[in-house]
């Protein structure tokens, strides 16, 4: 696949650690919005022709039960801080959307690691996993609203974590230690493995 097709996406430049100069990356910034905004300028300005074939994020993320220091791939992505109960919607389902919506899935082929977990994205870090819901496996701040971008513009999306903590009193410290530590693995790991996929294939 031709890199210049792919365009890599990360909240922060600390988390690639300068190892991704060959590539096209975005950096959005922390957090739903700032990933919704940024995503969506950068297909923008294209007008209706959007270059990428393929959208790829990589970042960093906690989870209940993976080690630190494992790059996983998640290919649902869910709002954890979506919460409306009290009006009768389900959890996770934004307020009059419809509910078989509330679950973005990748639309990617390309997938080397293919463990497809549940990544469930909010405006918060998590460090109390007793408040979290069971099915979310992977939590982070930006995946689920890069992936409905790129659902409401019908562009390939497909998100890899590097884990960081295990969502507990540590968390802040475990990621400020180790969020630049998995930009190699995941050079090795997807991007090393993407160039000889096949882009009729995605």
């Amino acid at each position: 696949m031709v890199k210049d097709k792919v365009l890599i996406v990360s909240a922060l430049e600390q988390e690639t650690n300068g190892q991704l100069e060959d590539y096209d990356v975005l950096y959005t910034g922390v957090g739903k919005v700032n990933a919704t905004f940024k995503l969506t300028q950068k297909f923008g300005k294209y007008g209706s022709h959007i270059p990428y074939d393929l959208v790829v994020n990589y970042g960093t993320a906690g989870s209940r039960n993976l080690p630190i220091g494992e790059l996983v791939d998640c290919t649902r992505f869910v709002q954890r801080d979506m919460k409306i109960t009290q009006l009768g919607f389900y959890e996770g389902q934004t307020p009059f959307e419809s509910p078989n919506t509330m679950i973005v899935l990748s639309t990617s082929n390309f997938n080397p690691i293919d463990k497809r977990l549940v990544c469930g994205t909010g405006d918060s870090f998590v460090d109390d996993i007793k408040k979290e819901s069971l099915y979310v496996q992977v939590f982070d701040m930006e995946a689920y609203a890069l992936a409905k971008v790129c659902r409401e513009y019908d562009v390939p999306f497909i998100s890899f974590k590097y884990i960081t903590d295990n969502v507990n009193e540590h968390s802040v410290k475990d990621w400020e230690e180790n969020c630049s530590d998995g930009v190699g693995l995941f050079k090795s790991e997807v991007l090393k493995k993407l160039l000889d996929f096949d882009e009729d294939l995605l």
